[in-house]
């Protein structure tokens, strides 16, 4: 647990706790598609957390390409569930 600063620990672990309270609030407004896209960034947040709490052991090197993965597809699913809200929100306006 060398690896990072009591501070940054702290963000870390907050920012986990807060984007998972997001998605169980969000859920809860019904937005299922959109707390279903939050998950990547979660799992993704998750494991970088994981390889912090493991000194940066390289044994666990696969967790920075996971990591990064789920990042990239997390954007992905964001965008398409912010595209699909958008475009809901055009459809109940007219």
């Amino acid at each position: 647990m060398h690896a990072l600063s009591l501070g940054t620990w702290w963000i870390h672990i907050t920012s986990v706790i807060e984007w998972s309270l997001a998605i169980v609030l969000i859920q809860r407004r019904g937005l299922n598609n959109l707390a279903l896209a939050m998950l990547p960034a979660l799992v993704s947040a998750m494991a970088a957390c994981t390889w912090h709490l493991f000194d940066n052991n390289e044994s666990l090197r696969e967790l920075v390409t996971l990591q990064a993965a789920l990042t990239f597809i997390g954007n992905c699913t964001l965008a398409l569930a912010a595209w699909q809200l958008r475009t809901q929100s055009m459809r109940h306006d007219l």
